[in-house]
Parts: structure tokens; C-alpha cells; sequence
């Protein structure tokens, strides 16, 4: 069997689909790295809705895919980026998502780590009616729900903070503020904007060296309040220098979806755990990867994991932000749940020739359980926008 996929230029090409998945494993977490993959949310395809309501989440398929996660070993970043958290997610869908999340990694006995941000402050135009004492406040609120919820918190970029801050100073004073305070350690979060072009002049310069400087001095202050960093920057070689700069103690998570096989691998000075959103897709083969490494063999995780790279650089590509209707795509087509609906109706962020090349890639690397099945939902997709097979 065969499928006509449409190709940047318009013509169609012809794609011999696989008939079998790659065979991984479920099992334990892992020994080597800390890994966590952040998860998408499923919206409710029957939900009387518009783009800008606020989601209305499918709960259980939802959760089931956090179960999915937690059984192949993985850790799951809840209400993070990839959740659509500030493109279709507000703070009362999170807030939700986060205590269901919660409690049913306590159930399961899963390893979560959640959102901790300021989205319920608007951010829109010049002005705002807020300083920063109304960013603490709306970052201590949602901190209390996380650490109530007994996660662990990560604390994301703000784009509250990005509009109001004047210098490195105001972030100095507000992550202190924060830290001091936090029950446990945390996981500083600095997401670059590519992902989020309202966090341009994160940590109070666009000059990535004056930026990492007072990201540093952040953490040196408060050296026993951060479990570690999280780095979204697409830049490997800065999130290397960076993780030789950390006090001893505090971890590098990975945020690079461009270059992580190469991260988490390492070098003769240390390597990064993982926070990857790519990691959603590829949860079953990243844990089956990882279990390699578990062993000592960097070679045979390289070998898994490398391959994979040219359909996380394809979803990431600018504008980046958009990774997310890929990935939930793949989600669909794998069977992880019943539609191609997304909230704020992002699915349709992406073109159909992007889609099918992220099929084909995805389908070209098994990640697909019913190689069949997958087949048949994009040919379904291809026919709503006119593609005749």
C-alpha cells in the first residue's frame, strides 16, 4: 500500500508506509538521567467552543496519555509549553490540569514536575496595570497550588515579568523573592523566544552573555532552592558552557529540541537530564534509548536516538511556537486519542504539506504502534483538504 503526500511545492509524492512499529519496552525509571517529557493536552473535539474561550479539555484521554508516559518510565512536565500554556490553556485550565495530573501521578507512583508561571495576568500592548508586585503575587499563587498538589515546581518565564521588568535587578528581586519561599527546590525555566517572542530580553538584556550572567547569579544565591535548570535556547553550545557553570548539586535539564541526543550523552565534563517537549512523540523510543544509556552504551543510544532528530528539528521549525500542532498530530495518528482537534483550534497552525512530512518522518522511525492505523487517519486527513488517493 501507498499514500500520495503533498509536498512544499504543491506536487504530490508517492510514501510506501511501514507495516510494523519499532518494538520497545515498558519498565522503571531510569538510573542515568532524570527525564521528563512535557505533555500535550487533549481538547474536546465536541466542546461548543471558540479559538479564544477558554479550553475545554478531554480529561480522560488527557490523563491516559500521562499514564502512557509514566508506564515506558518517562516523567511527565505538566502544564508547560507543550500543554498550549498561553496559546489556548489559561491559568484555570492548567490550574485543573495540574491537580488531576498530581494526583494521578500519585496514583500510578509516576514523577511529575509542573508549571509554576503568571498567565493570570494579561499581557497586551504598552501599558499594564500591573508592577512587580502583582508578578509575585500571581507567581506565589500558582506556586501554593503546585506545591500543594505535592509536585515539584517549575518556575517558567514570565511574560508579565518581561513587560514590567526595567533591568536584571527586577528578576534578581523576584526569583529571590520566590526562591526563598519555595517549600522544596525547583526548576528554573528559561524558555528563549523562539518559543515565546513575548520573553525576547529574558533576565533583563537581549545579550545572551549579560542574560546567562544573571541567570547565574539567580542560582548562586540560591544554590540548595534549585533542583536545576531547564534551558530552551537551541543552542548547544551555550547550554553546554552554561552546565559547567552550575553550582555543584544543580542539574541541567535539557530543553534543546534541536540537539539533545549530543546533550544527554554528554562529554568528559557531564551531560544534561531531559525536558524535552519532542519527548512527548517520542516518549516510548526515547525511554528504550535512554534504558541503553542506563547500561554505558553511549553508541547504541546515539544510534537509537540520533535518527530522530530530523522530525524534531521539522516540528520545531520556525515559527516554533507552532511544534505543538505536530505533536499532537502524531499523538492522533498513533492512537493516543480519537481526533485532530486542538484547544484555541490550533491544528490548524501548520500547513498540510508540514503535517505530512512530519507522518512520514514519525512513520519512517516506527513511533507509530498500528503502522495501519496511522496510514488510514492521515489518508482520512488528506481527503478533507482535497487530496484523492
Amino acid at each position: 500500500m501507498t499514500i500520495e503526500l503533498p509536498g512544499a511545492d504543491g506536487s504530490l509524492r508517492t510514501y510506501t508506509p511501514r507495516t510494523t512499529p519499532l518494538p520497545v519496552t515498558t519498565g522503571a525509571p531510569f538510573s542515568s538521567r532524570t527525564v521528563y517529557s512535557a505533555a500535550h493536552v487533549v481538547a474536546d473535539p465536541y466542546a461548543d467552543t471558540t479559538p479564544d474561550s477558554a479550553a475545554v479539555v478531554d480529561w480522560d484521554a488527557t490523563l491516559a496519555f500521562r499514564r502512557h508516559l509514566w508506564s515506558h518510565g518517562l516523567g511527565v512536565a505538566e502544564a508547560m509549553d507543550t500543554a498550549q500554556r498561553g496559546m489556548g490553556l489559561d491559568w484555570a485550565g492548567a490550574a485543573e490540569l495540574i491537580r488531576r495530573s498530581s494526583a494521578e501521578a500519585k496514583a500510578v507512583g509516576g514523577l511529575i514536575a509542573c508549571g509554576v508561571g503568571t498567565d493570570q495576568l494579561p499581557v497586551t500592548g504598552a501599558g499594564h496595570p500591573y508592577g512587580l508586585d502583582e508578578v509575585r503575587a500571581a507567581y506565589e499563587e500558582q506556586l501554593a497550588l503546585v506545591e500543594e498538589s505535592g509536585s515539584r515546581a517549575v518556575l517558567m518565564a514570565s511574560r508579565a515579568l518581561a513587560a514590567v521588568a526595567e533591568g536584571p535587578e527586577d528578576y534578581l528581586e523576584v526569583y529571590g523573592h520566590l526562591l526563598r519561599q519555595c517549600a522544596e527546590p525547583v526548576i528554573l525555566h528559561w524558555l528563549g523566544p523562539m518559543f515565546d517572542p513575548a520573553l525576547e530580553g529574558y533576565w533583563g538584556s537581549a545579550d545572551l552573555d549579560a542574560a546567562t550572567g544573571t541567570f547565574l547569579e539567580v542560582i548562586a544565591a540560591h544554590p540548595d532552592k534549585v533542583d536545576g535548570i531547564k534551558v530552551s535556547l537551541l543552542d548547544a553550545g551555550r547550554e553546554v558552557d552554561l552546565r559547567r557553570r552550575l553550582p555543584d548539586g544543580v542539574r541541567c535539564y535539557t530543553g534543546d529540541d534541536f540537539n539533545y541526543p549530543e546533550l544527554i550523552a554528554g562529554d568528559d565534563h557531564g551531560f544534561s537530564h531531559a525536558l524535552l517537549g519532542i519527548f512527548d512523540p517520542l516518549g516510548p523510543l526515547a525511554a528504550e534509548a535512554v534504558r541503553t544509556l542506563d547500561t554505558g552504551d553511549v553508541r547504541g543510544f546515539r544510534e537509537l536516538l540520533d535518527p530522530t532528530v530530523a522530525l524534531s528539528r521539522h516540528l520545531f521549525q520556525a515559527p516554533t511556537r507552532f511544534y505543538k500542532t505536530g505533536v499532537v498530530l502524531l499523538a492522533w495518528l498513533a492512537g493516543h486519542q480519537s481526533h485532530f482537534t486542538m484547544v484555541g483550534g490550533l491544528q490548524s497552525a501548520r500547513s498540510l504539506p508540514h503535517l505530512a512530512r512530519a507522518y512520514e518522518l514519525a512513520d519512517g522511525l516506527g513511533l507509530f504502534p498500528d503502522p495501519a492505523l496511522a496510514e488510514s487517519r492521515m489518508k482520512n486527513l488528506l481527503a478533507l483538504y482535497g487530496v484523492t488517493q
